[in-house]
Formats: C-alpha cells, structure tokens, sequence
C-alpha cells in the first residue's frame, strides 16, 4: 500500500469541510453521542459542559468526521472558541485545511495585540 502523497491528503481534507462555519449547526450544550464509525473504541457519548469531553468529542471530528458529519455534531461558534487549543491537538494537515477555508479560524489563533 502506497502512503497518501500531501496534494492527494489534502484534497480529501478539503472534499471533507462544510461549506460554511455558518452550516455547523451541531449542539453547543447537552450530551452528543457519537456513531460507531466515528467513535469505534472507547467513550461514544460526550458531555460538552465538561471541557475535556468537549475538546475530545471536536478532535475526533475533526480527524474522522466526514462530511455529513462535520454539520450534524460540530456547532460553528463551539467551534470558533476552541480553535485556539483545538488547532493544537489537530494535526499540521487538518489545521491548515480548516484556517485556509475559514480565515475566522486564523484570526481566532492569532493572540489579542496588548
């Protein structure tokens, strides 16, 4: 089996990404269980009032979802505020998909000028 090249990893990175930050229209509050195909080993149902479950539950979507996921379980201004630490926890691929397509998200890393 033959590695993905960057282009080919990225183009399935960018087929994956909602149309808009607007289209995520995914709970901001409550208990989000996730599907087998998403969440195969280990917790499935992640409570977003606990930080730690939130930040796990947006990594593996933002990692695994595909695109039908990404709207039904991520909520675009959950997403916004995380970004700073999300960004963190993603990989260099995964997080240069998202703040090409998403300036919002580049913005939201950036530090507040003193």
């Amino acid at each position: 089996m033959t590695p993905l090249s960057a282009d080919s990893r990225s183009g399935q990175l960018a087929a994956r990404l909602p149309e808009s930050l607007g289209t995520l229209e995914g709970p901001a509050d409550g208990v989000v269980s996730l599907p087998l195909h998403l969440a195969w080993s280990g917790l499935r149902a992640f409570d977003l009032g606990q930080p730690r479950q939130r930040m796990g539950l947006y990594r593996i979507l933002l990692n695994d979802g595909q695109h039908d996921d990404l709207p039904r379980f991520l909520n675009g201004g959950l997403l916004v505020e995380l970004w700073p630490v999300l960004r963190t926890l993603v990989g260099p691929s995964i997080r240069t998909a998202w703040e090409s397509a998403f300036p919002e998200l580049a913005t939201a890393a950036r530090p507040a000028a003193a």
